[in-house]
Parts: C-alpha cells; structure tokens; sequence
C-alpha cells in the first residue's frame, strides 16, 4: 500500500525545501522528493558558491590594488585555482547539510530518487539515474527509499537547467556551462562567455580577477539586457575598464574546436563575422525549465514555454497539483521560488490574508565587480506604461563612505511617478548594492511615496545615504551633489 501524505514536493532547491519547512509549520504531513543533492542548483551549483568564487576574486583584487589604500605587500598576490574552487566547495557542502539538518528538525521526510506522476494525487520514486556529482552529508533519519506514495497536495519544483543552443552544446572540456565553470582543473589563459546576463557577467568577471582574458558576446544591444539602460552602460564601462572586452548585438554563430581550444565565428549587427578564438567557451545563454520524465503530459498538465503554467498561487490545471520557482516560469530566482513556495502552501492552508506574486517587487542581483542591483520598472518601461516619471540620481563619487573605501565609482537611480509620488523602480550599480536594494524593496512593498523615504534618517557615513540622496534629486532637492 501506498504511503501518505499531505504535501509531497518534488524537489529541494530554495523553493522546495523552504515550502516543506512551512508545510509542515503548518501541520501538514509533509515529504520531499530529491534525486541528486539537498539545496538543489542554487545551494550546490549556483547562487551560493558562485558567490564564493566571488569572494575570493574581490579578495585578490583588493590585495593587487593595496598601494590605493596605502598599504604595501610583497610581490604580487597570486591564486591557486584548486584552493578557490575547494573553498567553494566547501561552503556549499555545509550549506547542503544544513538543509538535511532542517528537515530532520521539521519531521520532514526526505525521499531519494526520481518522481514521476502516476495519477493525480500519486507518483512513483525511482532510484536515481544519475548519480550525486559528489559526495553528500549524512542523509537524514526518517529517510524514504523508491517506492509509490500518495498525498493530497503535489508540489512541483524541480527547478531549471542551463539552455543550450544547436551547434554548441556544451561538451565538458572545452564549451561549459555554469557547472564546469565552477570547478576549473586550472585556469585558462582565454575565455569566451556567450551571454551577457546574471550568470554569464558573473562568471566573466571571475575569470577576469583570476587574470584570464575576457570575451563577452551578447545579442542584445546591453549587457545585463533586463536591467536599466543607464546602469548597464556603467557597468559596461567598468568592466572594459578592468580589461573585459564586450561585443553587443552579436551572436556566435558555429564553433570550431580545436585539441585544447575553441574558435567563435561571431555575427554582428551589420552582417559582419569576425573570429575569436580561446582556450574555453562558456554558454550562458540562459535556463530552461525541468518538466521532463515527471508524467506531465499523461495528467495533462499545461506547460508553456518550457514551464509549468500556473495562477498567481502555483495552482496548476490539474487539481491537487501545483507548481513553484523556475519550474513555473520567470524571474528565475531563489527568493522568487522561495515566496513562491510560501505563498502556494499557506494558501492551500487557507491562511488568512495571502495575496498573489507582484513580480514588479522581486529584486534581481548582478554580483559581477561592481555590482548591479534593481527592482521594478526601469525608466524606458515606465516610460512605455504611459507613466510620467521623476527620475533622481546619485553617483557614488559624491558620497564619503564609498571614497573611504576606495569604491566610488557607481550610480543610484529611482523612479517616481510625477502624480502620485509612488516609487516605481530603483536601479544600482556599484560597491555593495546588493545588500542596498532591499530597502527600496520594502519600501515598494509598503508603498512608501517620496515624502516618506525624505523624512527618513539614514545613518552617516554608509553607503545607503545615497539612496535618500537619490530620492531628493528626483524632486530637486538633492544636499551633496
């Protein structure tokens, strides 16, 4: 007989696991189904040790620029690329364990292998095909095997993988995704990166700290295309001031490879192909949906694009069936499939007061050097919404906390609509400014209005005063500029 429960999740990335530990809050019997490694691609593969790369790539870019902070070392500070990825590697390992520790502290049942919907309301666990990429933390007491199971409510989020292009798929060695990308045997003297968005900016300014020789190649006419046109041309200026060499409105076309390289041939706007060759070639050209071998099509489950279609609640068509994070459609982001989860069960709960996504209010964060930052409308969209906007800016050369730190260099835009006073986006780049972003992400969600943010006291010096700043100059009213 099958076993029961009241929620079963598919999956254990940040939505997965984040909506078991409200279930079971809740006082849902609550399982979930992970086929490979608890914390799923953001925790093992993505957000988290990416942002550990990161670390160390500043690290070694402060420690090669010492003499602008007055401070002498001896010779110039190097990397060993094994040491970077195993420190990496360690972060998200214990990260991992502690998902499993979660679980066992909410009685969460973790069942290892591959799910597949039966029928409504059942699915059937395989062993795992595919093994874990590498050695996992003690799984957890109250561990489920293979087996049929039932519940009431089935969660699906599986999460997302990297798109791949005709002709260019990604073979390991020479042409990688983020998961090769994020373990080099060593570095290579020359990198091509195929995409200029969160993921493709972040791993090219890696590389770029690490001392390789950067190519970024984006179809768009702007690098990071979803942010405002005025922050990406700052941070384009940034980057090619570090040595990154970008090419917008292009595409790589065909690759050849050679023994240990690869040679692009690169189209542009014009009709013109030029060649570059390099050592590796990395294809970020974005994520697709995990709706393969889950039974979809059998139940009859609408899917659009790659993606689960769901209402603003991860209400699938099919009753009993529900659908959170990148398996459910863009922004593909962690703390989207993490309210996402939220949302969906407390509603299924019948908790009072819960309210749809407002995708206008999910921030997204660039952790390239600088770092890029936004929420809501950019001037053109607002613009194109028919709204009548105030647009303030603050540059980061004017504010004394960035200069003591020797990061002066970045801008702090708002948009307000011109009637009302309502915040309609805010866009960063610089030093820091993806912690910065949340207080205007929660002034948005309070719908704070420019008075409110003007009679607000931002403490002095921090780098947050220009965020104030930014709000006066939108009203003419601006103190140290």
């Amino acid at each position: 007989m099958a076993e029961s429960y009241d929620v079963i999740i598919i999956g254990s990335g940040p939505g997965g696991y984040v909506t078991a530990i409200r279930a079971a809050q809740l006082g849902f019997k609550t399982a979930i189904v992970e086929r490979e490694h608890l914390g799923g691609i953001c925790l093992n593969w993505g957000c988290i040790p990416t942002k550990a790369l990161l670390r160390s790539a500043e690290i070694l870019d402060h420690a090669n620029h010492a003499k602008d902070y007055g401070l002498t070392l001896e010779g110039k500070m190097t990397a060993k690329v094994e040491d970077v990825v195993k420190r990496s590697r360690g972060v998200s390992l214990r990260l991992n364990g502690g998902v499993g520790f979660l679980m066992k502290k909410n009685k969460i049942d973790v069942i290892w292998g591959e799910a597949e919907l039966t029928k409504p309301g059942e699915i059937k666990v395989s062993a795992m095909k595919k093994k874990p990429v590498e050695p996992q933390p003690p799984v957890p007491k109250g561990t489920k095997d293979e087996g049929t199971y039932t519940a009431k409510h089935i969660i699906l989020a599986t999460g997302a993988r990297p798109r791949t292009l005709p002709g260019i798929e990604p073979d390991g060695k020479l042409i990688w995704t983020y998961f090769e990308a994020m373990v080099p045997q060593e570095m290579p003297k020359s990198l091509l990166v195929m995409g200029s968005g969160a993921i493709g900016i972040e791993f090219a300014s890696f590389y770029r700290s690490m001392g390789v020789d950067v190519t970024v190649v984006e179809l768009m006419p702007n690098i990071m295309p979803v942010e405002d046109a005025e922050i990406s041309a700052i941070a384009r200026k940034a980057l090619e001031k570090r040595g990154m060499k970008i090419i917008t409105e292009a595409k790589v076309s065909k690759v050849d490879k050679a023994a240990n390289s690869v040679t692009a041939h690169i189209e542009t706007k014009d009709g013109k192909t030029q060649t570059i060759t390099a050592d590796r070639l990395i294809s970020a050209v974005g994520v697709q949906g995990n709706i393969e071998n889950l039974g979809l099509e059998k139940l009859g489950v609408k899917t659009d694009r790659g993606c689960v279609v769901t209402d603003g609640y991860g209400k699938t068509n099919v009753a009993g069936l529900y659908a959170i994070g990148d398996v459910a459609g863009p922004p593909m982001l962690a703390h989207k499939a993490e309210h996402e989860g939220v949302i969906c069960i407390e509603k299924i709960a019948g908790v009072p007061g819960v309210h749809a996504m407002d995708k206008n209010k999910i921030p997204g964060c660039t952790y390239c050097h600088p770092q890029v930052a936004s929420v809501g409308l950019t001037e053109a969209k607002a613009k194109e919404a028919g709204r009548d906007v105030r647009v303030g800016r603050f540059q980061f050369a004017a504010n004394g906390k960035a200069i003591a730190l020797g990061e002066d260099n970045g801008l702090i835009k708002t948009i307000f609509d011109k009637k009302t006073g309502e915040l309609l986006g805010a866009h960063m780049v610089g030093a820091e400014v993806t912690e910065l972003i949340q207080g205007f992400v929660v002034a948005m969600n309070l719908e704070t209005t420019e008075e409110d943010l003007m009679h607000t006291i931002f403490p002095h010096p921090t780098l947050s005063e220009m965020m104030k700043e930014s709000v006066l100059d939108a009203y003419g009213r601006v103190l140290n500029a």
